[in-house]
């Protein structure tokens, strides 16, 4: 490697076997046999590691050497991928740590569906394998720093932005302590990861800059339960909906990406409780589970109706209790007991569950009537 004060060269060098295919190819398309063939790949470095920066993204065409510069620069840091076993629980693949800490990587990578955690790694989706990884390599790096080889590589585009914006949102507000370097073919992730540093491999270029995310804009419309069987088997207790509930449905560019319903609360007038709360996996990590969830409140206390949620879900509980927005009305480590359903006793027995009552937003430059948007 060849170092100036602006930029550094890596020359790596390949042999040239020789052989009859190899003769054949080299006449078939004039091309000359050398002993070696030399690719040369001049760039400019990123910021170093004792400069403040938090998540870098090392971008550019298939064979324009971001593995080379990666493998050159942070080497041992560089994450490929895990071991997963096939005859376990997603979650049992974390290692000996508390399930807690399991459960917040998951989470602030956007996965949060624990129907999903207790599968095998196997049957997940593209998308929640690849959340899984990126939350394993957070939490198995040695060191401060994650360098993660083929970023968004094997997912869809919607995955990968929502993705990059979930792991971005948890690296800045300090839920992952670590500094996080992407390498990745795909220039649509630059915008949603918003990285401090930008290393283009196709120019050599290194720029610093961090964009701002787009909005994303959400359509909340009066639903029915027709469309609760598209959320049903991703909601972490019951796949059941009550007759009577009233359904709430949030659309993203004309896609429907969130559900909630709600229910009168049980010997209180004028109240009502949130009883289902979903946002589809691919969209997940964005905040727009809450942002639903006071979307919809803002609708029940235009009718003058107070608006509550009881729930174990750890992300519920958390933006619930950091946001000016709610209050907590109850907590019960144990849960409570509820009545028979078929075969089974609905209820939280046996898990820790938080209710709250939403205060309601004092900004009224977002009112329900207007779509909910996220920054």
């Amino acid at each position: 490697m060849e170092n100036t004060s602006q930029t550094q060269t890596i020359r790596v060098a390949a042999p040239v076997y020789d052989s009859f295919r190899v003769r054949s190819i080299a006449g078939m398309f004039d091309a000359p046999i050398e002993t070696k063939t030399e690719k040369v790949i001049t760039f400019e470095p990123p910021p170093p590691l004792d400069e403040d920066w938090r998540i870098g993204l090392i971008v550019g065409p298939s064979g324009s050497g971001k593995s080379t510069v990666a493998q050159t620069i942070y080497a041992s840091e560089i994450f490929r991928g895990g071991d997963w076993a096939p005859d376990k629980a997603t979650i049992d693949n974390f290692g000996e740590r508390p399930t807690k800490e399991i459960v917040r990587a998951l989470t602030t990578v956007g996965f949060a569906s624990p129907p999903s955690w207790v599968q095998p790694f196997a049957t997940l989706s593209n998308g929640e394998k690849f959340r899984c990884e990126l939350a394993r390599a957070l939490l198995d790096a040695p060191t401060e720093l994650v360098v993660f080889d083929e970023f968004t590589s094997v997912v869809d585009r919607t995955v990968a932005k929502t993705a990059s914006a979930a792991i971005s949102d948890a690296l800045r507000n300090g839920f992952l302590k670590k500094r996080f370097v992407a390498l990745s073919c795909h220039y649509d992730v630059v915008d949603w990861l918003a990285p401090d540093w930008v290393l283009n491999t196709a120019t050599g270029k290194t720029t610093r800059r961090r964009l701002r995310r787009p909005r994303i804009e959400l359509e909340i419309v009066r639903g029915d339960k027709k469309s609760w069987p598209v959320f049903a088997k991703h909601h972490y207790l019951s796949a059941t909906l009550h007759p009577s509930a009233q359904c709430y449905l949030a659309f993203w560019d004309e896609t429907p990406v969130a559900f909630c319903a709600t229910l009168p609360l049980f010997g209180a007038v004028g109240r009502r409780r949130v009883t289902r709360l979903v946002v589809l996996p691919d969209y997940q990590g964005l905040g727009i589970g809450t942002a639903v969830l006071e979307a919809v409140g803002d609708l029940h206390r235009e009718r003058s109706l107070r608006y509550h949620i009881a729930s174990s879900h750890p992300s519920i509980i958390n933006h619930c209790k950091r946001s000016p927005y709610w209050r907590v009305v109850s907590t019960s480590k144990f849960g409570r007991q509820g009545k028979i359903d078929g075969n089974r006793r609905s209820g939280s027995l046996g898990r820790a569950i938080v209710s709250f009552e939403y205060l309601g937003r004092d900004d009224e430059s977002s009112p329900s009537s207007q779509p909910a948007a996220l920054p």
